[in-house]
């Protein structure tokens, strides 16, 4: 074999080493599926429960804060603005603010847990455990409390101008508009409840789906902006409101608050987020997911 043949073969063998070894470089999937987002909701519910009391009622108290920290933001955004698109908004990104920071924050909303809770017992039995429900009360409760020690606060501190509170009550007005229906209108806030936390369900199934921080914060704008658009009511994001409400004015009581607006609406949060995002993708995904919620 002559001196050229030689080097042709040995140039052919290596190019066919090198297309052995070459491998081709795929971008990683940048987000969860369904079925890994279904169990995640379950571990998570899982890690909540089991934290200290003091711990679980800390990080509910945080997230009513935001409550009041999105509703203020969302009331400044909108301040003056006429077109009735952007209006909406430019209202709905200022409470995005409030549940991006619970849901990164790993807080603990009584809306959220709606979700997460559910997803955790349809995988583990024990439903009739008394923490269960001991944290699912302490957890509304230290929302409420902690919308209202925000408020308080802003109150004291005197930052916002008269046009805040003139906009506000606008807002107030906006959201007890059903108690002129009386019973019939007790029954609309409790739909309307469901459909507001069926949409921050799937705020939170977005947000869990997303593996960086910005898919978190788009995830959570997009469900978040629908729901103050539509009026929808949603007991946690009305904390917010309502707390600075009843301190700043006595537009409405505190009963008409919570009998009229906050009682149904949980209802309907509980509803809206348990069995129409937790429960109904739990089932439909159960076959796929992989999970040791079963065995802790």
């Amino acid at each position: 074999m002559s001196r050229d043949q030689l080097q042709e073969e040995e140039h052919e063998n290596k190019e066919t080493d090198t297309n052995k070894n070459r491998t081709v470089d795929r971008p990683g999937r940048q987000f969860y599926i369904p079925s890994q987002i279904v169990d995640e909701f379950g571990e998570k519910g899982r890690d909540h429960l089991g934290k200290p009391f003091r711990a679980q009622f800390l990080l509910a108290l945080t997230a009513g804060s935001f409550m009041t920290f999105g509703a203020i933001f969302s009331i400044l955004l909108a301040s003056g603005v006429e077109t009735k698109g952007l209006y909406y908004l430019m209202s709905g990104l200022g409470f995005a603010a409030g549940y991006a920071m619970v849901f990164i924050s790993g807080a603990v909303l009584f809306t959220e847990i709606n979700v997460l809770l559910p997803s955790y017992l349809f995988n583990k039995a024990g439903l009739m455990k008394s923490n269960i429900y001991k944290f699912w009360i302490s957890t509304y409760v230290g929302n409420l409390l902690g919308a209202f020690m925000v408020a308080g606060l802003i109150q004291l501190s005197a930052s916002l101008s008269d046009s805040f509170y003139v906009e506000l009550s606008m807002f107030l007005d906006h959201k007890m508009k059903f108690m002129e229906n009386g019973v019939l209108g007790w029954f609309e806030i409790l739909v309307s409840g469901i459909l507001a936390n069926w949409l921050i369900g799937m705020a939170a199934f977005l947000t869990t789906a997303a593996r960086d921080i910005t898919g978190k914060f788009l995830g959570t704008m997009l469900p978040v902006i629908l729901f103050v658009a539509g009026n929808f009511q949603h007991s946690a994001a009305n904390m917010g409101y309502f707390s600075m409400g009843f301190l700043a004015n006595n537009q409405y009581t505190w009963y008409e608050y919570i009998f009229f607006n906050l009682l149904p609406a949980s209802i309907g949060n509980l509803i809206g987020g348990g069995i129409l995002v937790s429960l109904l993708f739990s089932y439909a995904y159960k076959e796929d997911i992989q999970t040791s919620l079963g065995k802790s």
